[in-house]
């Protein structure tokens, strides 16, 4: 069977069995703050489990886009290296929400795998939970009975907490599992070794394919169990190790869903695989990791230096070097698997073709751009190389190696390999520590701990706020949270007029009133799991009562503005540019308001101004808001409601529209164009290959920029030369005269830099067999004396030292160069610095050559120039 073809009979499969076959949700997510990525099938079923949504479909099945790069489920360093793990992968599952549980998904999972892939029952073994004392949790009687019909008791085998024990988190549902796993070793090795001695032994042909998890658990926070009203199946099983065994290969880059991008790989390159294990790496975590980029992609995040951008980007980047080390490609390569990437995968996941464009363009412009940074990374760790090799150092301290590591991308084991090239080797604890750091930084910085849900009363959260800002309400129930270093709580209310942050508009801000008066401030609204929850540094006093929920409608007002204009801005650039404008993302606050758009070019000004117009227009129109709830999608799309990729939405869904223009939103807006008063584009920036960015601003924040305009305007007139009428006159006039002016001032400086060098080698000393050239006490800027050092070096590449004690803008300033030969001698400029600018109540450093320093003290200049004389004397 191909790839394909094992897809569609596992839905097939579990549609007969009465499932509802669902899409694939995002691989990004955009609506849970402990995760970026999805990282199981489960994710976007997270709602349910945790009772934050209704169950639509008791029963589901579908295939689900994965990536594991972080955190407890990260294979990043195994990918490539063996033959099983990868970054993304798709995940099969099937799942029930209080219908069927152990029985039925044990006899499916088998049916499925025998009597329909017609997988070799003889190779297959099943795993239960042995129980464990602490929590008083007994064996998995119940699965290892239901295994008992389709396999031996010898190769029903028992699982630790670990391994058999499936928990979503530090709290929450959580319950025993069961995995399958077979082996596919060939008959003569199952001959002499028994696969029961190797399941979960990390063989790399005996492995797990399937996990059954039965979720009758809920974690509390003190760690103790109670029983789910509602039992869950969630299973999941890796489609590309499902279609080695199938296929018959041994290594899931054998299968066809590789196998076609490894060979791309192979013509681009014109290396061919099999032939050098060290290249077959290379092209298999190339071959992977073009996966993970492109459908991260399309699902709306772009690579960037923050949160999950920047894991892309590292990714990327991952692929690059490997690329560039192994396969000796020095340009821009990856970008021409795409077209391959939709033809294996293109029929499941139909965003592929349709973002095909943009891939290729963010693909390229990442892969240039780490290029550049490569270059520049090897040439420095190539200057380090020089440095220690001539002060006689054979490792490179773990600080530089993380410095390349951490800012431009270079893997530890890169660095290990130019440095063996030179007989050299790396601290590795010294790294190893830098690397600590880094991740107790991240740690303390997403540290985020909450207490167990307080139970007010029974009820679901209902969202008023498209038509009241102010409603009765009471508390549901609420919990304490303690994030880096401030205490808040989350409240969840019966009914709310308070919008949660989703989409991109931000949270409302408000109030709880209660009975007496006394108000509660909402300081934000949050989105957690689908859960609305109301965010406030204190409880009220009464919690059991009622409550006036109010929201803050002059900050609701400014951010419906700004939301609505973002609505006509993205048609009127679709009017102007093109329908090739598609949104990449959005940010609407009281403030302003941020559109993230596929184009390809920085737009004119004449084209800002033409967006600006077009807005202005359907502002002065005056268009009312035609909304429309519980929409099927289908007949949402069909009536040309714009959608955004990446975004997941679900059966029914609410359109807005104004005059023409009409999107899937669920964002609050202002009743009528007219509202908005006025608009204007601040700002068009690039942010990624084919992707611009605009701010903009609405209302009054509009009102208030175009006075700031003016004002600036007023200013710039006043100060021009004679108070010029016309303000380009005067500005020309203006940098002429400037421009004039800077071409003086480089004159006298380069004359006065000869005048102060001539001194200098007039008045040189020898000091202990070292040509001394000295700059002491002269008013003499940074800039100058760095001239004059680098001057005086080459011209005198030997027993040269030279030493400055300055003072710039009454700032005391050490300088100090050595020649090559004296830093062989043991002399190092940045430590002799160091202890020099204690004199000037400073400090600084720099390289064993060269190094500067600056201090709070000009009364101690001449001690440390004292000092730098000693340190001279003592050279050997």
């Amino acid at each position: 069977m191909t790839s394909k073809e094992i897809r569609q009979s596992f839905k097939d499969f579990f549609a007969s069995k009465e499932h509802q076959i669902v899409p694939s949700a995002p691989m990004v997510i955009k609506d849970d703050p402990t995760l970026m990525f999805t990282n199981a099938g489960m994710n976007q079923f997270k709602d349910i489990i945790l009772g934050n949504a209704p169950v639509k479909h008791p029963r589901v099945a579908d295939s689900q886009k994965c990536l594991r790069v972080s955190g407890k489920h990260n294979d990043l360093e195994e990918v490539g290296h063996d033959t099983y793990h990868h970054t993304m992968f798709e995940m099969l599952g099937n799942w029930s929400f209080g219908d069927y549980f152990k029985k039925e998904a044990i006899a499916w999972a088998w049916e499925y795998l025998v009597g329909v892939l017609k997988l070799d029952p003889d190779r297959l073994y099943a795993t239960v939970f042995e129980g464990n004392p602490d929590e008083n949790l007994e064996r998995d009687n119940e699965a290892a009975g239901y295994w008992l019909q389709y396999l031996p008791q010898e190769r029903i085998i028992n699982g630790n907490k670990k391994d058999n024990f499936w928990e979503m988190g530090d709290t929450g549902p959580c319950g025993p599992c069961s995995e399958i796993h077979i082996d596919i070793r060939p008959a003569e090795e199952r001959a002499k070794v028994d696969g029961l001695l190797l399941v979960n032994q990390g063989h790399p042909q005996v492995i797990e394919i399937w996990n059954l998890v039965f979720m009758q658990y809920n974690r509390k926070a003190d760690g103790s169990l109670e029983p789910l009203p509602a039992k869950v199946i969630d299973t999941g099983m890796g489609f590309e190790r499902l279609a080695m065994a199938v296929q018959g290969k041994t290594s899931n880059y054998d299968t066809d869903i590789f196998q076609p991008l490894i060979t791309r790989i192979g013509e681009i390159t014109g290396v061919k695989y099999g032939e050098d294990s060290r290249k077959d790496i290379a092209m298999r975590v190339i071959a992977d990791h073009i996966r993970t980029i492109a459908f991260s992609i399309t699902d709306g995040q772009l690579p960037s230096n923050a949160k999950a951008g920047y894991v892309i980007r590292r990714i990327l980047r991952r692929a690059v070097r490997y690329g560039y080390t192994f396969l000796n490609m020095h340009a821009a390569f990856m970008y021409k698997l795409v077209t391959t990437l939709i033809e294996v995968m293109g029929d499941a996941y139909p965003e592929l073709e349709a973002e095909k464009s943009l891939l290729e363009k963010v693909i390229k412009e990442e892969e240039n751009a780490f290029l550049r940074t490569l270059e520049t990374g090897i040439r420095l760790l190539d200057k380090e190389i020089v440095e220690h090799k001539r002060s006689g150092r054979g490792e490179l301290e773990g600080e530089i190696a993380f410095q390349l590591y951490d800012t431009f991308g270079f893997p530890l084991d890169l660095t290990e390999l130019i440095l063996r090239e030179h007989g050299m080797s790396v601290d590795h604890k010294g790294f190893d520590a830098e690397m600590q750091k880094q991740k107790e930084r991240a740690r303390n910085a997403a540290a985020v701990e909450t207490g167990d849900w307080v139970k007010i009363r029974d009820g679901e959260p209902q969202f008023v706020g498209y038509d009241e800002t102010e409603c009765e309400t009471q508390v549901i129930r609420y919990r304490k949270v303690k994030q880096k270093n401030r205490e808040f709580y989350q409240v969840v209310l019966s009914k709310s007029p308070f919008y949660a942050e989703m989409g991109g508009q931000v949270g409302d801000s408000g109030w709880l009133i209660d009975e007496n008066g006394e108000k509660t401030d909402i300081f934000d609204t949050k989105r957690e799991n689908n859960l609305p929850v109301h965010l406030a540094t204190r409880l009220p006093q009464q919690i059991e009562g009622s409550f006036l929920a109010k929201i803050d409608t002059a900050k609701r007002t400014a951010t419906e503005c700004n939301h609505t204009a973002t609505h006509l801005m993205h048609e009127a650039l679709r009017e102007v540019l093109g329908t090739h404008v598609e949104q990449k993302g959005s940010y609407v606050s009281p403030e302003l308001l941020r559109f993230d758009f596929s184009h390809f070019q920085k737009m004119t000004p004449e084209e800002i101004r033409a967006v600006e117009e077009r807005v202005t227009e359907k502002i002065r129109n005056n268009f009312s808001i035609e909304e429309h709830r519980h929409v099927p999608i289908e007949e949402a799309k069909a009536a040309g409601a714009m959608a955004l990729f990446g975004e997941k939405y679900g059966d029914h869904v609410r359109t807005v529209r104004f005059g023409s223009s009409i999107e899937l939103c669920g964002g609050t807006h202002i009743s009528a164009t007219g509202r908005i008063g006025t608009f204007r584009i601040v700002s068009e920036s690039a942010i990624a290959a084919g992707v611009r960015r605009i701010e903009a601003v609405t209302a009054k924040g509009c009102e208030d920029y175009l006075y700031s305009m003016e004002d600036l305007l007023r200013n710039v007139k006043a100060a021009l030369p004679g108070n010029a009428p016309e303000i380009m006159v005067g500005l020309r006039k203006l940098l002429s005269e400037n421009e004039e002016m800077r071409q003086k001032i480089e004159a006298f400086t380069k004359e006065r830099t000869l005048q102060l060098k001539s001194t200098i080698i007039q008045e040189k000393e020898i000091v202990n067999g070292i040509t001394l050239f000295k700059l002491e006490g002269l008013a003499v800027s940074a800039e100058i004396t760095k001239d004059i050092a680098f001057q005086l070096r080459g011209e005198f590449p030997e027993k040269m030292a030279f030493a400055a004690v300055t003072v710039d803008n009454n700032k005391p300033g050490l300088t100090l160069m050595l020649s090559d030969d004296l830093v062989a001698r043991g002399l190092n400029a940045g430590s002799i610095v160091r202890e020099a600018a204690r004199h000037i109540e400073g400090g600084g450093g720099g390289q064993p050559h060269f190094a500067t320093a600056g201090g709070k003290n000009p009364a101690g200049l001449a001690k440390a120039m004292e000092t730098i004389l000693q340190k001279l004397n003592q050279a050997e």
